[in-house]
């Protein structure tokens, strides 16, 4: 069995058997490992490629030009593990925008949202007088829908016992689901019964639906639909859409809400400040080692993996970071698996309309609409700057396109340009530019993205 490293490989010549086995060195498979091994269990993580972080990666993938190939923004990981896991002092370092968002308009008017709320109120007012003085009550109801969400985030998810199960397991379980229910009843009882039902009401709305009851501006409306539909397949028109606009404040850095950073060196140092808190608990990372299926005896108890080399990982315990799709359609052999639970697997929506493009340039960006006079790079420069999101008619149009099967003729565009802020991306005065775009179909219906000729069209 061969243990390979990032840069060396070790012989080992006995068969060991590890207390856990997580396969895939993705920032949350890291994670887990790390609390594994930091509970006294012997831990290994098996990952594919040659390098770790998943979709948390750097590459230099143009000479020079260090590029945060999936991800490109920090914010949503918990500050409890940033804390817990002194990720800092594993060499994570972020870099705090100027400004959180830019829009820039075809008509050469520009809207700037700052950290600060006597600066927004300024910038929305060019748009409306009364979208600005909504703007903090907006925001206000968010920051408080935010704490009942982190008190979810932080919790330890009910979870239904299976099987023959001993009495102190079976009380310990309904102890559990007794506290977690009452401080969620305390947490919506805090709240009190308008804010519940609003809270409910934003959860279960389209996008569009609460911030038409907010604001009047269509351009404010559209900036701030943009956190709603990011990533997904779905418009601003689909119920429970507006959930997603609490991503606007839940993300936070160095206790601050709402401030997306980026990381010096790229999303690859997310991975890599996990991974040296992962080697100081004791966990092997293994690099090169792809999981081909998991090793199951006929009485249904997993005792391993098997690799693509032939190699076999012993564990009783296994922890997959690839998808349940991945994962049990690929990975586990189906005759262990329950029908209904096959079906819902199979039948799990994966749809993204997302196309991210990463671009080396030989400047700085620059926009007609807004020159402010900074010698260099300027706040609008640091921001997540959104390009197509000046109506919500266009954002709507956007995602339709792709519902018929076609690449959006506007898309919606969230750029974002991290060597504004951290130098050691790119040459001097050159840039790396992130362009997360949406919508594109994953299958047109008017070519393949397999054709070269239909790609460039």
């Amino acid at each position: 069995m061969w243990l390979r490293g990032f840069s060396s490989s070790v012989l080992i010549k006995e068969k060991k058997k590890w207390d856990a086995l997580v396969i895939g060195a993705g920032h949350n498979g890291l994670i887990a490992a790390t609390y594994l091994a930091r509970g006294g269990l012997t831990v290994a993580v098996l990952e594919r490629r040659h390098v770790i972080g998943g979709a948390a990666v750097t590459e230099e993938i143009i000479p020079g030009f260090k590029f945060s190939r999936c991800s490109y923004l920090h914010s949503l990981l918990r500050p409890s593990i940033v804390r817990e896991l002194e990720l800092a002092k594993h060499g994570l370092k972020l870099l705090k925008p100027m400004c959180t968002s830019f829009t820039p308009c075809l008509d050469g008017r520009y809207l700037l949202l700052w950290p600060n709320d006597d600066l927004n109120y300024l910038e929305i007012s060019k748009f409306s007088k009364r979208d600005a003085d909504a703007y903090p009550r907006y925001e206000s109801q968010l920051h408080k829908f935010c704490k009942f969400m982190d008190f979810l985030l932080e919790s330890h998810t009910p979870e239904t016992l299976h099987g023959d199960s001993y009495l102190v397991d079976w009380l310990r379980d309904k102890l559990h689901k007794s506290v977690f229910w009452t401080r969620c009843l305390q947490h919506a009882l805090s709240l009190g019964q308008k804010d519940m039902v609003d809270f409910m009401d934003l959860l279960l709305s389209p996008t569009s639906k609460v911030l038409n009851m907010w604001f009047e501006s269509d351009v404010v409306k559209a900036t701030l639909a943009a956190d709603a539909i990011i990533g997904t397949m779905a418009s601003i028109h689909t119920p429970g859409s507006g959930y997603v606009l609490l991503h606007h404040v839940m993300g936070e850095t160095d206790g601050e809400r709402n401030i997306w950073s980026h990381v010096e060196g790229g999303m690859g140092s997310v991975s890599l400040a996990i991974s040296k808190a992962a080697k100081e608990a004791g966990v092997h990372i293994i690099t090169n080692a792809e999981v081909s299926k998991l090793m199951i005896e006929d009485s249904g108890i997993v005792n391993g993996v098997l690799l693509t080399g032939g190699e076999q990982f012993c564990s009783s315990i296994i922890l997959s970071n690839a998808t349940p799709y991945k994962t049990f359609m690929e990975l586990v052999p189906q005759n262990f698996l329950p029908d209904d639970f096959v079906r819902a697997i199979k039948n799990s929506d994966y749809s993204s309309g997302t196309t991210k493009i990463n671009v080396a340039v030989d400047k700085l960006p620059q926009f007609k609409s807004c020159r402010l006079s900074y010698p260099e790079v300027g706040p609008q420069h640091t921001a997540t700057i959104r390009i197509g999101s000046e109506s919500m008619e266009e954002i709507g149009s956007a995602c339709q396109d792709a519902w018929n099967g076609l690449p959006s003729r506007r898309p919606v565009m969230e750029m974002t340009i991290p060597s504004s802020l951290d130098k050691t991306l790119s040459p001097p005065g050159k840039h790396v530019v992130s362009l997360f775009t949406q919508y594109t179909p994953y299958k047109p219906s008017d070519g393949s993205w397999e054709d070269p000729v239909y790609r460039i069209h």
